[in-house]
């Protein structure tokens, strides 16, 4: 019995941990020619996120007009109080804040 109920305790510690998280708040978006915390660089369709694992995918989506778009996690940021995510130049372009600068989003992360 004890064997039974440690592995439903585990298998519903997997299930948590498999479902996807979301977050709302700010994004702004950067661009530069360095290197990102990951090593790699900042690609058309990559972000920076204070603490998902580099490569994770999340969606983006404007709350503005309800654009949304596909990212991949490979930096380390925002370290502004009430950003939730930086994405690239061409991501924002994509979610039409870029001439604003700012935009309220949802970031959801995706499931493999």
């Amino acid at each position: 019995m004890k064997k039974w109920i440690l592995g439903m305790i585990a298998l519903l510690c997997m299930t948590a941990a498999a479902q996807a998280q979301s977050w709302s708040g700010k994004a702004s978006f950067y661009g530069y020619h360095g290197r990102t915390a990951s090593g790699g660089h900042v690609g058309a369709f990559t972000a920076a996120h204070r603490t998902l694992p580099f490569g994770t995918k999340v969606r983006v989506t404007n709350l503005g007009n309800s654009r949304s778009v596909i990212v991949t996690i490979n930096d380390r940021g925002p370290f502004v109080r009430g950003r939730v995510i930086d994405v690239s130049t061409r991501a924002a372009q994509s979610l039409g804040f870029r001439s604003a600068g700012l935009a309220r989003v949802k970031v959801e992360t995706i499931a493999d």
